[in-house]
């Protein structure tokens, strides 16, 4: 493996989307990722579209460049298995409760015990600290209780929705891949392991109140809670004669030009809803709203090229189909057609950073369920006698193809 993180590796006890999209990352970036999955496999493996059984596409976007190894944790073979697995890893992930941890003898503890410099990270869902610990989590719940949905509704909608991405787990996870690569900065300074829980709720919460906390930050309160300007019923794509623009009119200096492009340089100085920043953010409701009667009024096309000329900030809307076309991602070679040895040609994201001297790259396709157990197991020190008896007694599974 290439990238910054070579010669890391991380044994990966995560399923669904948010563990996994963080060891997928740490896996882009050079760490060895051996994925231990149940019997059953993870879930997502059966998240379709796909080809063929357990390959389902949201599977094969968050575990590219991982070894998938078959262990059945319940079995008591299989959990020393785990254990001499972890007895030479930088890190340990899971993403279940502490709780159940513990009832498989797999505590921070139980790993401790064999391997005392360990990153031991839980991923779950509520602090362990607070009466929600041991209460489910899933994206759509942590979304809820963090308030998504309520903005949405908040910002105009004529309900509450969830946002239309797996965003819970995929901002709380990049804060996960951020914990582990600290905890590992951490241990290489000075020697010492530790236990790491990154919460999705507290997670969510930390980034909704970074500006929605608004007023209520002071105390005694200097306002409500919420940002003006994200909250505005008029802050969204504004519909042209043929389509749709984002454009951000946003200093001072913008808005002049803007005024100026359309023909109502009077206006800045002449209306004080949009002569300063703190009453444009005051009336944002009625400036986004002249936004939108004006821009109506013309093309995509023309406002783009007005926008370029007076140098305020715009952009198309993009579909999903538009984003597959889009001529800078083309250029860049973002998206790479690459061959799966079970699934054919499919499309890879590229690696989103970009590195003078340590490249990360993808080089392993997403594993299908079992794929290296036994290449795994050898590498830890098991003979083939080993690998056979623990087979039989149904401790460890190989894949079949």
């Amino acid at each position: 493996m290439s990238g910054p993180l070579s010669g890391t590796r991380v044994v990966d006890l995560t399923s669904v989307v948010m563990g996994p999209y963080a060891t997928q990352i740490l896996a882009d970036y050079g760490a060895d990722v051996v994925k231990v999955e149940s019997p059953d496999g993870d879930v997502m493996r059966l998240a379709g579209p796909m080809r063929h059984p357990r390959m389902g596409h949201l599977f094969l976007n968050t575990n590219r460049n991982k070894r998938s190894v078959v262990i059945d944790l319940k079995h008591e073979e299989g959990r020393a298995v785990l254990l001499e697995l972890a007895r030479n890893a930088d890190a340990l992930v899971y993403n279940i409760r502490p709780q159940a941890m513990a009832r498989l003898g797999l505590s921070y503890e139980d790993v401790c015990a064999v391997n005392p410099g360990i990153i031991y990270v839980g991923a779950f869902g509520f602090s362990q600290r607070g009466p929600y610990a041991a209460r489910p989590a899933y994206d759509h719940l942590i979304q809820g209780m963090s308030g998504i949905p309520w903005l949405v509704e908040a910002a105009g909608a004529d309900q509450p929705r969830y946002a239309p991405v797996i965003l819970a787990d995929r901002m709380v996870g990049l804060q996960l891949a951020v914990a582990i690569t600290s905890a590992l900065l951490h241990r290489a300074r000075t020697g010492r392991g530790q236990r790491v829980d990154v919460p999705m709720y507290e997670g969510l919460v930390s980034v909704v109140l970074g500006e929605h906390l608004g007023g209520r930050m002071f105390h005694p309160p200097e306002g409500p809670a919420g940002y003006q300007r994200s909250l505005s019923r008029n802050r969204r794509p504004y519909r042209t004669l043929d389509g749709h623009v984002c454009v951000m009119i946003y200093t001072d200096k913008h808005w002049r030009r803007f005024f100026e492009a359309i023909g109502k340089s009077e206006m800045f100085e002449s209306d004080s809803r949009f002569s300063t920043h703190g009453e444009r953010t005051r009336c944002v409701d009625e400036v986004y709203g002249f936004l939108a009667e004006v821009i109506a009024t013309r093309s995509t096309d023309e406002w783009l090229e007005l926008f370029d000329l007076a140098d305020i900030p715009a952009a198309r809307m993009y579909s999903m189909e538009d984003i597959l076309a889009d001529e800078h991602l083309s250029a860049i070679d973002f998206f790479q057609c690459r061959s799966h040895p079970t699934e054919g040609p499919i499309t890879m994201v590229a690696v989103p950073t970009e590195w003078s001297d340590s490249p990360p790259a993808p080089i392993r396709h997403a594993p299908g369920l079992g794929d290296d157990t036994v290449e795994v197991l050898s590498e830890a020190g098991y003979t083939a006698e080993d690998i056979e008896r623990l087979l039989s007694q149904g401790a460890i599974r190989q894949s079949s193809r």
